[in-house]
């Protein structure tokens, strides 16, 4: 079952921090902001380091129905 990824775009400043750790899952538009491009894009873990490294916490990933990040 996929990751339910879900990005916060008030609070995201657009550091890309999360495309560089998973660039497969998340990209930035073409405002700057985080979006989620594909939740399968890259593996559990490199898209939960991701999330983890949100320096706004903008992001919140659930697996299972169980808040990870």
């Amino acid at each position: 079952m996929a990751l339910r990824i879900e990005v916060d775009r008030d609070v995201c400043m657009g550091a890309g921090n999360c495309v560089f750790w998973a660039p497969g899952a998340f990209e930035l538009d073409e405002e700057g902001i985080s979006t989620v491009k594909d939740p399968t894009g890259e593996p559990d873990d490199k898209i939960i380091t991701a999330g983890q490294g949100c320096p706004t916490k903008a992001i919140s990933i659930w697996r299972d129905g169980e808040k990870v990040v």
